[in-house]
């Protein structure tokens, strides 16, 4: 795709430990002196979505010194830790149902299952609550219904443990780049390692894995640069399926 025909040019995500965090994080971004101009900052931890996501979005367009970028729009996201354990955790069944849940379409037990799940971590941090959820009794009664009946905590962990991770590629502990391919299909997740110097192979097998796409639903392949595979682990938990932080709120919820 040209240039001149794209919207956008990225994006990038910073997660914190708490709302405050979040807070401090953003008005720091909104102070700063960088010549990208700030088109719209949108709150949606005070004003969450009927889905139950909560973020803060920042949506800057581009102004710097390659000209053919100038214009074109960056995505800020700044969430805390609950807020990105309940993204990963409707990415990681999203993938294994093959619905696009992060997008409202699916099963709606499952969409009102995180709506409800939104609205207990809201009240967690003290910020507003879903739309059109219940507090209180009536919050903690619907959501030990729903994990109930849908088998939330054997489904999740079971993912993760099903999971088989292949590699491939030189020793990952000396990558600079990876390629992770998962396909949920094989219940698989493969991981290539490059080095520092590889980086034109390593976009042509990303090129390669991208064009497998439509043959293999609900398949997902992305390209990374990471310092280690720890800090792969840690940005990109919905690809290694770790729910383990979501179940642990989960289990706080229905107790309160």
């Amino acid at each position: 795709m040209a240039l001149s025909q794209m919207q956008d040019i990225g994006g990038c995500r910073a997660v914190v430990r708490t709302v405050r965090g979040v807070n401090h994080l953003t008005e720091q971004f909104t102070k700063s002196r960088f010549n990208h101009i700030l088109r719209r900052r949108t709150d949606y931890i005070q004003s969450p979505r009927n889905s139950g996501y909560r973020s803060i979005h920042l949506m800057y367009r581009y102004q710097g010194k390659i000209e053919a970028y100038n214009g074109l729009q960056i995505e800020v996201q700044v969430r805390s830790q609950l807020q990105h354990a309940w993204a990963t955790a409707v990415e990681t069944v999203g993938t294994f149902l093959r619905q696009a849940l992060k997008s409202s379409q699916g099963e709606g037990a499952w969409l009102r299952f995180f709506a409800l799940m939104g609205s207990a971590m809201a009240i967690m941090e003290r910020t507003p609550p879903v739309p059109n959820t219940p507090t209180g009794g009536d919050l903690t009664k619907e959501l030990r219904q729903a994990v109930t009946e849908l088998q939330v905590e054997p489904k999740l962990a079971g993912y993760g443990q099903a999971l088989n991770m292949m590699t491939s590629g030189k020793d990952l502990k000396g990558s600079k780049y990876f390629l992770l391919e998962l396909d949920p299909g094989k219940r698989q997740l493969h991981v290539t390692g490059f080095g520092t110097g590889q980086l034109e192979l390593a976009t042509a097998d990303y090129l390669k894995a991208e064009q497998t796409l439509p043959d293999r639903p609900g398949a997902e392949t992305v390209l990374v640069s990471v310092g280690s595979v720890a800090a792969l682990r840690r940005a990109y938990p919905s690809y290694f399926l770790n729910t383990k932080r979501f179940l642990q709120i989960v289990e706080d919820a229905i107790k309160r």
